[in-house]
């Protein structure tokens, strides 16, 4: 696997990895069918919620060194090489985002989850997908892999909480589905969304001006 890899572009590579990851994943989601449907979907929608978010932060950490060295992505453009980081941390970003909806999509159908609820768990699982990634992928190039690990892990709870919260103080319409309250969801839940976004922003361009990672992974000479 690493053989065939390494010759090809770093966004051949990064899709690639993550359909190795990708496809082992909706296999396993089809095992949901053999889940009861409950009445109340509250436990079965927080746990796929955080294994989604789990499935997002490791595939964000495992695509993050593709994007310290951005030479492969652009070599022929006459970007900063800053610039470069930046462009190459938001594809696999993008690419992270894109995995976890169709994960989430997979997963929500083999729950039998009423569709309003799965419309908020796509919403969650994606909002979570591209902040946590960019946090990531930020924090990666900014310090290196524990730091990468520790600031996505943290945004997961941080965003998981958010949801709970809100669907503990709100509940579920009578079928099991998504109950909107727009005040409640201002106050749970768009202010953590607000606060992760910033937060993935300012983390993504800090990470794509720090050279620092490269620099520790060239090869002595």
């Amino acid at each position: 696997m690493v053989g065939t890899l390494s010759g090809m572009h770093p966004l051949e590579r990064a899709l690639a990895r993550t359909v190795w990851w990708l496809v082992p994943a909706l296999a396993v989601s089809l095992l949901l069918l053999a889940v009861p449907r409950a009445d109340d979907p509250f436990g079965l929608f927080l746990g796929q919620l955080i294994a989604i978010t789990g499935f997002a932060i490791a595939l964000a950490v495992r695509l993050s060194p593709l994007a310290a060295d951005p030479s492969g992505w652009f070599a022929d453009s006459s970007w900063s090489p800053a610039a470069k980081r930046l462009a190459a941390a938001s594809a696999i970003v993008a690419i992270v985002t894109g995995a976890v909806a169709l994960l989430t999509l997979a997963s929500s159908a083999t729950l039998r989850l009423e569709p309003s609820l799965q419309f908020l768990q796509l919403l969650s699982a994606m909002d979570i997908a591209w902040t946590g990634a960019a946090i990531v992928v930020g924090s990666y190039l900014k310090w290196g892999r524990p730091a990468a690990w520790a600031g996505g892990l943290l945004l997961g709870v941080f965003c998981v909480y958010s949801i709970w919260r809100y669907l503990d103080v709100v509940g579920f319409t009578a079928d099991g589905g998504w109950l909107v309250s727009g005040s409640d969801l201002l106050r749970y839940v768009i202010p953590f969304d607000v606060v992760a976004a910033v937060m993935a922003v300012g983390l993504l361009v800090a990470g794509a001006q720090s050279g620092r990672v490269i620099e520790q992974a060239k090869p002595q000479s």
